[in-house]
C-alpha cells in the first residue's frame, strides 16, 4: 500500500506502508495457528503491563525526567542502565514477610521482578543521567544537549 502526501514545501511524497498480515488464501490458511495463539499472546502482554511499575515522563528546559513508582523496593535492588538511545530500569520487590504463627486471609501486595524501558529523545544527552529514589519514587533525569549554535564556526570560501 502506498500513502501519498505533501511535505512542508508542498512537494508530493509517497510512503510505503508494510502490510501486517498476508491476504493471500495460502497465507491465511498457513497462519491459522498464529491466530489461535494471538489472544494468549495479547493476554500475556496485558498481564506484563499490569505488573509493570507506573511511570510518567516530563521535560524541563534543562532535562528530561522519568518518575517511576516503586513502593517497597530497596534502592539497592534497582538497576538503571543506558543502552544507546534508551534507558532500562530493572529491579525486584522482595517478599520479606514471616508467615510463622500467622494465617493470611488475603494478600494484595505484589512481589517479584520488574522491567521498564524508555526511548530517549534525539536531543537527550545519554552521558549525563542521574537517578535517585526518595519515598518509593525513582526519579531519573537526563540532560538535554545544548544547541549547536555555540559550536558553529565560519568556513572560508576559496576561489578556484
Amino acid at each position: 500500500m502506498v500513502n501519498e502526501a505533501a511535505d512542508e514545501n508542498g512537494a508530493e511524497t509517497s510512503e510505503v506502508v508494510m502490510v501486517e498480515k498476508s491476504h493471500t488464501a495460502a497465507g491465511h490458511e498457513a497462519n491459522w495457528l498464529q491466530h489461535l495463539y494471538d489472544p494468549l499472546r495479547q493476554a500475556g502482554q496485558k498481564i506484563a503491563d499490569f505488573f509493570a511499575p507506573q511511570s510518567e515522563a516530563a521535560a524541563t528546559p534543562e532535562h528530561y525526567q522519568i518518575s517511576i513508582e516503586l513502593p517497597g523496593v530497596d534502592p539497592g535492588d534497582i538497576d538503571v542502565s543506558v543502552h544507546g538511545d534508551s534507558i532500562s530500569v530493572h529491579g525486584e520487590k522482595r517478599m520479606e514477610r514471616e508467615e510463622k504463627g500467622k494465617t493470611y486471609f488475603f494478600s494484595e501486595r505484589a512481589y517479584g521482578a520488574f522491567q521498564r524501558s524508555f526511548r530517549l529523545p534525539p536531543d537527550a544527552d545519554a552521558s549525563k543521567v542521574d537517578a535517585e529514589c526518595i519515598n518509593g519514587v525513582l526519579t531519573i533525569r537526563v540532560a538535554k544537549r545544548g544547541r549547536d549554535a555555540g559550536n558553529a564556526r565560519r568556513v572560508k570560501v576559496r576561489q578556484g
